[in-house]
């Protein structure tokens, strides 16, 4: 089966709060928290998108390209690899933000050995793009991406934390954790199996 996976949020733990907070602290800049679980980073504080930007290509890009890999990432994707599933990271990572979304993607990816078939990079409407290129699965942390990869006929997982919680039971299926969607996925196996 052909699988689709999120990078940020998914794969990695991004902290949109600290390095944020200590460049506006550092520049005196009038910016306040708004929301902490906030999934985008322009919601995070009382900024608007080109005050984002300006930290984003001031060494903000960190907050992405440190990020940590989340605990059983790997472990999965190599296992649903070594069953002959295809893997492929679908991020909406942009040029705006990135530059070369691509290469910065796979950096982290390979500094992190998380393993992977194919990396596609600037899709903002990541249903839509399963559906017409046959992937049976994506693994977001986005309730909006699941629900739309859901109305086409695509079995959307979502990674459930802090941002998405209110919302999780809105998509078919979740776990807060790897070992959760790998579960999750071998259900989805069994069912599309029969």
């Amino acid at each position: 089966m052909k699988i689709a996976v999120d990078l940020d949020d998914t794969l990695s733990v991004v902290d949109r709060v600290t390095r944020a907070a200590g460049y506006i602290e550092r520049n005196g800049l009038p910016f306040k928290l708004k929301d902490e679980t906030a999934h985008s980073l322009e919601d995070v504080f009382s900024w608007t998108l080109p005050d984002v930007l300006k930290f984003v290509h001031a060494g903000g890009i960190t907050i992405f390209t440190d990020a940590e890999a989340r605990k059983g990432a790997r472990q999965t994707l190599e296992g649903l690899m070594r069953a002959g599933h295809e893997v492929t990271i679908l991020t909406a990572r942009t040029k705006e933000w990135f530059v070369n979304p691509e290469k910065v993607s796979r950096d982290w990816l390979e500094k992190r050995h998380i393993p992977y078939n194919g990396l596609v990079a600037g899709i903002a409407d990541k249903g839509t793009w399963c559906a017409e290129n046959g992937y049976g699965v994506i693994i977001d942390d986005s309730v909006e991406t699941c629900l739309a990869a859901q109305a086409q006929g695509v079995k959307a997982v979502l990674f459930v934390d802090r941002h998405n919680l209110s919302r999780a039971l809105e998509v078919h299926y979740g776990g807060a954790n790897w070992a959760q969607i790998a579960a999750v996925l071998q259900r989805i196996f069994i069912q599309t199996s029969t």
